[in-house]
């Protein structure tokens, strides 16, 4: 069961950009994000509770918790969704993103000591050539300033909070340590709307589908699966599945949204699957 938990991972990851857009579209990023992480928070919490794990722990396991949604879900999650929602192409956004196991490699030697071979660096730059294949180069869009900058801070931002969520050692319930992190993120967002936004929320059924399905299948899905992933492998192997997702996404965009699926975009996604298969076998 274990070894499938990548694939399902990249398909229940990959599946969220087929609903960010439903969601921008009936709310502002912040509230859509702060509504998102109290309902999880709330979810791990009751989950938490039935299978007896302790909530009360330590505040300094609880502060480095925190500090990983404040990273993850607050930073990354909502530069890519503000940036998206004003203006900046999904795709361009995509590939800046994308940029984050190329990272992960260059800091995991001197922040977690791990050793990243040759063979590995070979998986991650066939990874991000298929991905930005697939993804291409919106040259004709404009790019606003401020989305492209917070689309960087979310780059920044996943890939610290990967690397820091490595280094914990706190070995806490998954359920706790997601709990912590969807408060983490929660709080942030309320704080942004606080000092800089204008919250609002249409919660026609567009949204609620759209919402349900980032919170139980992303938010309580694939994000455990990752957490799982990131503390029982290397982070460097464990991201480079990451180039996976914008070809998986184009794939199901074909599959429900009837987007078009070239020769190109499958051929970045075979190169892309020998880049990963390179990058994270043993």
């Amino acid at each position: 069961m274990v070894r499938i938990f990548p694939f399902i991972f990249i398909l229940l990851w990959s599946s969220a950009f087929i609903t960010t857009k439903p969601i921008i579209d009936n709310s502002d990023p912040f509230a859509a994000l702060a509504f998102r992480f109290a309902l999880v928070a709330l979810g791990f919490f009751i989950f938490s509770i039935y299978s007896k794990e302790k909530i009360l722990i330590s505040r300094k396991n609880f502060f480095e918790s925190f500090l990983s949604g404040v990273l993850f879900h607050g930073f990354y999650l909502g530069g890519v969704f503000y940036s998206i929602s004003i203006g900046m192409p999904t795709g361009i956004a995509a590939l800046i993103v994308t940029l984050q196991p190329i990272l992960t490699n260059a800091l995991s030697g001197p922040i977690l000591n791990e050793k990243v071979s040759k063979k590995q660096w070979i998986g991650v730059l066939l990874g991000f050539s298929g991905a930005a294949i697939v993804l291409g180069f919106d040259i004709g869009s404009k790019i606003p300033t401020v989305g492209l900058f917070a689309t960087i801070i979310a780059l920044l931002a996943i890939t610290f909070s990967t690397l820091w969520q490595k280094k914990l050692s706190n070995n806490l319930p998954l359920s706790v340590s997601n709990m912590n992190q969807a408060l983490g993120g929660c709080i942030f967002h309320l704080l942004i709307i606080f000092l800089f936004a204008k919250p609002y929320i249409d919660f026609s059924q567009t949204f609620i589908i759209a919402m349900s399905h980032q919170i139980f299948l992303v938010s309580f899905g694939a994000f455990t699966i990752l957490m799982y992933l990131i503390k029982n492998n290397s982070a460097s192997k464990t991201v480079s599945i990451f180039f996976l997702i914008p070809a998986t996404s184009a794939f199901m965009a074909w599959l429900f949204l009837n987007e078009n699926l070239t020769a190109l975009d499958l051929l970045g996604f075979l190169i892309t699957t020998i880049g990963v298969y390179i990058a994270t076998r043993d």
